[in-house]
């Protein structure tokens, strides 16, 4: 079966509504407090350490991903930046 992008769309669908929270949480409202493109770059970074280890989520019983990860595979891990993960964290 061929797909074309158009039908491909709900493959993204999960980094879609990531970007959507991050824009809405950490950007939209504070644009004018980042000088420079390295000062937003890290703002992001940041951001999606404390989106996967720190950030509580209703759907995932009022854990973190990386807290439920932990829980359903039996050893802890940690997601980065650009989604590495590194063990022992």
């Amino acid at each position: 079966m061929k797909f074309r992008y158009k039908e491909r769309s709900p493959d993204n669908s999960m980094m879609e509504s990531f970007f959507g929270i991050l824009k809405s949480e950490m950007f939209y409202g504070y644009e004018n407090t980042f000088k420079s493109l390295n000062q937003l770059e890290q703002a992001v970074v940041d951001y999606i350490d404390y989106y996967n280890n720190k950030r509580i989520k209703e759907k995932l019983k009022g854990l973190s991903p990386v807290q439920y990860r932990t829980k359903s595979f039996g050893y802890p891990i940690c997601l980065t930046f650009l989604g590495s993960v590194q063990s022992g964290c």
